[in-house]
């Protein structure tokens, strides 16, 4: 899709095709009304903006979205039926070994039995072995620390999805 294309979309559309990079409501309510974009880079910089202004309660909702990394259901239902984005984005998950998921599920839900919501990492790139490493080096941060942290690769992930949306 084109920026203008974009630009010229119903709100409700817009709306969706935002929902696509980040499921915060408010955040793609704000991301519709601000339209339309001048260049892509306007779009990057106020989906930032937003971002930065917004509380636990957005982040845990956009946080809410994502599949839980090393959910070996999930992610085998995941594969067979989820949108070429994500497929992209969790490439470093294909082919490896299942004794690393189960792993990673056991970190990951050790992570979230502390911190009350999932490991979000921006993904794209990483291998499993990375994302398990990640993991277990934020479980000794505090909850503030690791929300903070948390949000910071949800906005990553959204920039990677603006990025492909456009």
């Amino acid at each position: 899709m084109k920026l203008d294309q974009l630009n010229q979309l119903s709100e409700a559309e817009a709306y969706e095709e935002f929902y696509k990079c980040c499921a915060c409501t408010k955040f793609c309510k704000d991301l519709v009304t601000s339209r339309p974009y001048k260049t892509k880079q306007d779009l990057f910089t106020k989906a930032d903006s937003l971002w930065s202004q917004y509380s636990e309660a957005e982040f845990l909702e956009a946080f809410r979205g994502h599949s839980k990394i090393g959910d070996l259901s999930s992610l085998k239902l995941k594969y067979a039926n989820t949108s070429e984005w994500s497929q992209q984005e969790q490439a470093g998950m294909q082919g490896v070994d299942e004794a690393v998921l189960k792993e990673l599920l056991a970190v990951n839900d050790k992570y979230e039995s502390k911190f009350g919501f999932i490991f979000i990492v921006c993904a794209t790139g990483k291998s499993a072995v990375e994302m398990l490493e990640i993991c277990k080096s934020r479980l000794p941060n505090e909850r503030h620390q690791e929300l903070i942290i948390a949000a910071i690769e949800q906005s990553k992930i959204t920039r990677v999805r603006l990025e492909k949306l456009l």
